[in-house]
Parts: C-alpha cells; structure tokens; sequence
C-alpha cells in the first residue's frame, strides 16, 4: 500500500469528530430510553399483582426437602468463591 492510497482511505478530523459526537448522542438517548423504561417499570400499577401471584398457593413452592442436599451444595459454591476471590 502506498502513502497515495493511505491518503484515500484518511478521514478528516471534523468527521471523525462529527461521528463520534453522533455516537456519543446515540448512546445517551438510549440511555435515557433504558432508564424511562425503568421508570415506568418502577411505577406500574399493576406490579403488586404479579408480585402476590405465588402466594395463593404456597403448597406448591417448592421447599429445601424438594432439593435434598441442595443447601450443601450451595454453600460449597459460597466457599469455593470466596477462595477463588481471596487467591486472585
């Protein structure tokens, strides 16, 4: 590739700039999409409703009795991590 060719592929610095102030706007309006979105999510009406559909029914959760040895398990995973964080 020679210097003529490079030239032709050279972008001039009030483009560069314009693209990145373009992506830099994308980006915040997504953001601002993301946390709208959050916002209405945080004051739906009808959340308390889908929170209490479980209880009805609490026969029907599962329990510790359901998954013997489970709790082990889990505690395991909790040590096994907390060493792997301790020897990082």
């Amino acid at each position: 590739m020679t210097a003529a060719d490079l030239s032709r592929l050279d972008t001039a610095l009030p483009v560069l700039i314009a693209r990145v102030d373009a992506l830099a706007a994308q980006k915040r309006a997504h953001m601002a999409a993301g946390l709208l979105a959050e916002d209405r999510h945080q004051c739906d009406p009808t959340d308390h409703l889908f929170a209490a559909l479980p209880c009805p029914h609490p026969e029907l959760c599962s329990t510790a009795a359901d998954y013997p040895g489970f709790d082990a398990w889990i505690a395991q995973q909790q040590n096994l991590n907390t060493a792997a964080r301790r020897n990082r």
